[in-house]
């Protein structure tokens, strides 16, 4: 197992189009939950899919997480801002994920 947090994918053809909403946010406070990071961006758009990465052994947060937007659109808008304050802590690490499809 890779840890606490990791989830697989098929192999599906709207894997690429998910992929395009999808976010790693990466600076954030261990205080940080999935349901404050979810309520956070939501201004941003519709969330699908939202995790914050926890240490297998510890359970304490690694300090970031992955959101994945209902549409693409919203990564703009995130990115548009260039500072979140979320949990009293600055995060400026936000960014589109690769995706691992090629065209």
């Amino acid at each position: 197992m890779e840890g606490d947090g990791s989830q697989t994918t098929s192999g599906s053809p709207n894997d690429s189009q998910h992929d395009q909403g999808k976010m790693f946010i990466g600076g954030l406070s261990w205080q940080t939950s999935p349901d404050s990071l979810r309520d956070y961006f939501s201004k941003f758009g519709e969330i699908r899919e939202c995790m914050v990465m926890r240490d297998p052994t510890t359970k304490r947060s690694r300090g970031f997480g992955f959101i994945t937007f209902a549409d693409a659109a919203s990564v703009d808008k995130v990115l548009a801002h260039p500072h979140h304050e979320l949990d009293s802590k600055m995060e400026a690490n936000s960014r589109k994920t690769q995706s691992r499809a090629s065209s």
